[in-house]
């Protein structure tokens, strides 16, 4: 095996016996094959399409398989098999739609046309042949193909997220289509490959603003709101990973049986949501990031769900008590179906639950584009004044490799007339800082997960307009912590913007060459964080 698509890939260079984040060689070669056949897929729908054939079966299914290779989701050799049939079926059957059609079928050969073998372990061994590696082109070539890759992992997220609640768009099926097959062709230029890179971005930005819409018009624009971190007695469950949609589906299984709902991780603004605000006993947040799981959901007294991507290979002290729904899978471990949860609800009413009350102190949640924005004329003239004298947005992924203490010190050091945005699950670094407020602005603005980064970019595009400038002449500082795949697909289309002078951390992607790198910092100033004193300096002055 070789994977380099996290940031904590092993020494800072590729993953080649065992992923850090817990895959054995069969599932890296397996999430391997599924990607070679999704090309080909795309290699058809893209010939589909010129013939007006277009499949929202195939369209949906691309950014589930997608999405299922990106980091912490799916760990299940047989859920992966079965995509990869399930990928072959779907795409010989377009093939005869597209035929019918009328279209040109001048398939190319590989991905478009192989066979899946019959038993697991020889799909393996077919995996085994088309990893990374196995691309023997030019290394700055092969590193821009694999960062439009990984931005298509991302974009397939909030895709898969945003058609969950209503919200397509064939303009984004199809560049995930045109990418993926994209990278079949062998005669494209280092100048094509940055141009692909870029319009990832692009169609990034649109997924993002499809979700957003999702989020919103089925659940209200966040609000403001206090969520406690202690937890009171009661049968529990806690629900962590993304997926507003199951947390709603649990919320409703559960009502009047007794049970409090928690969240964990990235659901924690969720609780600013006011369709989901109304349920009673939806109570508050208990933990912290997704890499503290191992310490954090052996003490939690009831069932836990795992909604998206994040899962860690669960330990046996609470093996038993952990569910898995939508695309995640581990081996062994119960997976839920149509979102019927009742296996949940029935395992937190035979657990203890917590037998008393704890108060661990609140923090707060709801400052979306809406919440912000609505304060504006505030904000603007408490920056017109001198009140608040620059804007930090610490925002990105947490993980557990040495070095993101970084932004942790950052924020406690950053001087108390600026204004600290986050969002994703960095925020977990510093959540629970209290900062104090500006003038009743709150210092510390959450506003909300990963999947709320169009929130974020509409906030600045706002302030830029208010003040008659870009976004880059705000006294705005983006610093940002990566770890997965949607964090570059949020990095690519902050590239798109045009958007320069970002500082990432805690260290930059292995699957970036010196060339690209430097091209990366000569167009955007990109750079990696130094020391919080040093980075504060440089950009306080």
């Amino acid at each position: 095996m070789f994977c380099f698509q996290c940031e904590q890939t092993a020494k800072g260079k590729g993953c080649s016996v065992l992923g850090v984040c817990g895959k054995d060689a069969r599932t890296a070669a397996l999430q391997d094959l599924l990607i070679y056949a999704v090309k080909g897929l795309s290699f058809v729908a893209v010939e589909g399409r010129k013939a007006g054939v277009v499949d929202r079966a195939v369209n949906v299914f691309t950014c589930e398989a997608v999405f299922s290779t990106l980091t912490n989701v799916n760990f299940d050799p047989e859920r992966l098999a079965g995509l990869v049939k399930k990928c072959v079926e779907l795409r010989d059957s377009l093939k005869a739609k597209v035929e019918k059609a009328g279209g040109k079928v001048n398939f190319c050969e590989g991905p478009a046309t192989f066979t899946p073998a019959a038993s697991i372990e020889d799909m393996v061994k077919q995996g085994e042949e088309h990893g990374v590696m196995s691309n023997e082109t030019d290394p700055d070539i092969r590193s821009l193909q694999e960062t439009l890759v990984y931005g298509l992992k991302g974009v397939c997220a909030y895709a898969d997220h945003a058609q969950i609640l209503g919200q397509e768009d064939d303009k984004v099926y199809a560049f995930v289509h045109e990418g993926l097959a994209a990278t079949l062709d062998k005669g494209l230029k280092l100048e094509d490959w940055v141009g692909l890179v870029l319009k990832c971005g692009e169609i990034n930005l649109r997924a993002m603003e499809l979700l957003d819409a999702g989020n919103t018009s089925t659940y209200g624009h966040p609000v403001p709101t206090t969520v406690p971190l202690g937890h009171k007695a009661g049968k529990a469950i806690l629900v962590s990973g993304h997926d507003l949609k199951d947390l709603e589906e649990i919320l409703k299984q559960t009502e009047g049986k007794g049970i409090n709902v928690y969240t964990h991780g990235e659901m924690l603004p969720c609780h600013g949501y006011p369709t989901l605000k109304k349920y009673p006993h939806f109570y508050g947040h208990y933990g912290t990031a997704w890499q503290n799981q191992h310490k954090e959901f052996p003490e939690f007294p009831g069932p836990i769900v795992m909604t998206t991507n994040c899962i860690q290979k669960p330990a046996e002290s609470y093996k038993a008590s952990i569910f898995t729904s939508g695309i995640v899978a581990w081996p062994g471990v119960t997976h839920i179906k149509n979102r019927d949860f009742s296996p949940v609800i029935n395992k937190a009413l035979e657990m203890t639950g917590f037998t008393s009350d704890e108060d661990k102190g609140s923090v707060m949640v709801g400052f979306a584009r809406n919440t912000v924005m609505s304060v504006a004329d505030k904000v603007i003239e408490a920056v017109k004044s001198g009140a608040i004298r620059h804007f930090f947005l610490v925002a990105g992924c947490d993980g557990a490799k040495p070095g993101r203490n970084y932004y942790t010190e950052l924020v406690e050091k950053i001087p108390k007339d600026c204004v600290v945005l986050t969002l994703a699950c960095g925020k977990f670094r510093f959540f629970d800082k209290q900062l104090g407020d500006i003038g009743g602005i709150p210092r510390l603005l959450d506003i909300g997960q990963c999947n709320d980064a169009y929130s974020a970019i509409q906030i600045a595009v706002a302030l830029s307009k208010a003040f008659n400038c870009s976004v880059n002449d705000l006294p705005l500082s983006l610093i940002l912590s990566w770890y997965e795949q949607k964090a570059v697909a949020i990095l690519l289309t902050l590239f798109h913007l045009g958007i320069k002078n970002i500082r990432l951390g805690p260290s930059l992607p292995a699957f970036i060459t010196p060339n690209v790198l430097d091209v990366l910092v000569k167009t955007y100033n990109i750079k990696p964080i130094s020391t919080p004193d040093q980075d504060l300096k440089e950009i306080l002055g």
